[in-house]
């Protein structure tokens, strides 16, 4: 059946958009007018992969499964890659999909679409430094997350039982991702490490390599400067102004030097699908779909938002951040369901907060009764963070469900512990 708009893309902007269209038309009208496609059957916010590669979140007990948010939110679900687009007859085609022994489960398909909506997201820019596809491990999926620490507990089990071993970890880029999965990755140790033997202990260092002049770039120096002066304090090194020549098994060549790698993350850089090229819309540098200030792209009735949007904000654009992509869904669910012009989409920076693990965060709010730039840290910018998170859930799947999620979350981690080796 063909719907009115079809949204590519479950991400965060893409499933909030679905959830809230389908609940604004109802149980009769929005699984008729509204479908979500996604190549993955079940969601989780992106900002926690780093939790799930370092072992301190079970995906398969946070996801939340596609079908299961389309009932609750009245839109329809299809599962599915978008592999062509043809936007003089208004269709899509979406890739066959095959089980792991290559034999065919859904043979590829063709949408019709009224107005369509792309959220399809953006993975890591490696820059063509050599030996980084073949070396490094990206965080852009769960499974990426999860083949990340699956190797990670290989790692830490064989040097508890190699006496006098120590796991060197490398992780490029110094955003917010880089930052947290430096943290977890030291707690994660940590735990472990108390329940192993003298003879088993092993040394762990964490490197975080950053090419600009500090971490954090893109949050206020205050911010990046405490959260700086707590990474050292808990034994993470920081090679700032080091940039990445070329990526080996056993670690980096940087412009300072050589860094020792056993395992190395790649948590630098925003580049959209390559694929964004092929589709007959106008697409920016970093492969994003260019928007005008009503998330437009260069095609009547498609729009783009998240990351895989270039949208205009003032001199530049809004940024690939999670923040942004929930105030845009917000913005076309009125757009789409109204008659009329709804003005231009406005970007407001709400703040940005850091997770420092368990133990707390650091981080800015801007705006509102709190002033131009309110510094918060410890706990309370950990209860912040994650509010944040469980501001997103509730959104999908409604404040008691949240509350229950939450609940369930702390629970899980009195009885298991904060890490996973599994």
């Amino acid at each position: 059946m063909d719907h009115e708009i079809v949204i590519v893309g479950g991400g965060a902007g893409g499933l909030e958009l679905a959830a809230r269209l389908g609940r604004a038309l109802g149980r009769k009208e929005g699984p008729r007018r509204v479908l979500l496609i996604d190549r993955t059957i079940f969601h989780l916010w992106k900002p926690s992969l780093h939790e799930v590669a370092a072992g301190s979140l079970d995906s398969h007990q946070e996801g939340l499964a596609y079908p299961l948010l389309a009932r609750r939110n009245h839109f329809s679900f299809a599962f599915g890659d978008l592999e062509g687009l043809d936007v003089a007859e208004k269709s899509l085609s979406l890739a066959e999909v095959r089980d792991d022994d290559g034999r065919v489960l859904i043979p590829p398909r063709t949408l019709a679409y009224d107005r369509l909506v792309l959220a399809t997201g953006s993975g890591s820019n490696l820059f063509n430094t050599p030996g980084a596809a073949e070396h490094a491990h990206l965080l852009e999926d769960v499974a990426d997350a999860e083949a990340f620490n699956r190797r990670l507990t290989g790692a830490f089990l064989a040097s508890a039982y190699a006496p006098g071993q120590r796991l060197d970890i490398a992780i490029v880029g110094a955003g917010a991702t880089g930052v947290e999965l430096s943290t977890e990755l030291i707690e994660g140790h940590r735990a472990l490490s108390a329940g192993l033997g003298a003879h088993q202990k092993f040394d762990l260092g964490v490197t975080v390599v950053e090419a600009g002049p500090r971490i954090l770039g893109g949050l206020p120096e205050t911010v990046a400067a405490k959260a700086a002066r707590e990474l050292e304090r808990r034994g993470v090194t920081l090679a700032v102004n080091a940039k990445v020549e070329q990526v080996a098994a056993d670690g980096l060549q940087t412009s300072r030097g050589w860094i020792r790698s056993d395992l190395t993350v790649w948590a630098a850089g925003v580049l959209a699908s390559p694929r964004n090229r092929n589709f007959g819309l106008e697409t920016g540098p970093l492969n994003q779909f260019v928007t005008d200030d009503r998330l437009r792209t260069s095609v009547p009735d498609v729009y783009a938002m998240g990351d895989c949007a270039q949208a205009p904000r003032g001199d530049g654009f809004v940024p690939a951040r999670a923040q942004a992509a929930a105030q845009q869904a917000r913005y076309l669910t009125r757009a789409l369901l109204k008659a009329g012009d709804p003005g231009p989409y406005v970007y407001r920076d709400r703040g940005s907060l850091v997770s420092l693990g368990s133990e707390g965060g650091v981080g800015s709010l801007m705006g509102g009764l709190v002033g131009p730039n309110f510094l918060i840290e410890g706990w309370l910018a950990r209860q912040a963070y994650m509010g944040l998170h469980l501001d997103h859930y509730r959104a999908v799947i409604g404040l008691r469900r949240t509350a229950l999620l939450a609940l369930s979350r702390l629970l899980m981690r009195r009885v298991s512990g904060r890490l996973k080796l599994h």
